[in-house]
């Protein structure tokens, strides 16, 4: 069984959104594994510099749809998403310091965010982009008024 399992109360857009969950979560997955088998410090630096990428690549992704779509909760999704990346340079920085502990660290924070972020602040983006589609969708299916 996977540290953290992906989920169907997971998905957003069944798209690009998604697999960029995945792959984070994949990520979270393979730390864990290496970190319980005692080979946690070996590959940290190598993944945090790729959990680090990843997700920022993600976060710009994600915050140019919400931009696109007028998504009214987009500044504070925003400071969330600086938060977190803090968080990750802060681990980053300790393990440059010799923290043996960064790798259960980055493990439970990508975890818990990844949880939190999807199942809330993203299903909070999915049902505004459904209204959207549906409002659309109405307004087309409205005859023309003469």
């Amino acid at each position: 069984m996977a540290y953290f399992e992906w989920a169907d109360d997971m998905v957003i857009d069944n798209g690009p959104i998604d697999d960029d969950h995945r792959k984070l979560v994949q990520q979270v997955n393979a730390l864990h594994s290496a970190t319980s088998q005692g080979r946690g410090q070996d590959m940290v630096a190598h993944l945090l510099a790729s959990v680090i990428a990843d997700t920022q690549e993600h976060l710009r992704r994600e915050e140019h749809l919400m931009e696109v779509a007028k998504f009214p909760d987009l500044e504070r999704h925003k400071q969330g998403h600086v938060q977190f990346v803090e968080k990750l340079h802060d681990l980053q920085q300790k393990h440059q310091s010799g923290s043996i502990t960064v790798a259960s660290q980055l493990s439970t924070l990508l975890r818990d965010w990844l949880s939190l972020h999807i199942r809330r602040g993203d299903k909070g983006l999915q049902r505004f982009l459904q209204l959207q589609r549906f409002l659309q969708q109405q307004q087309q299916r409205r005859p023309a008024v003469k």
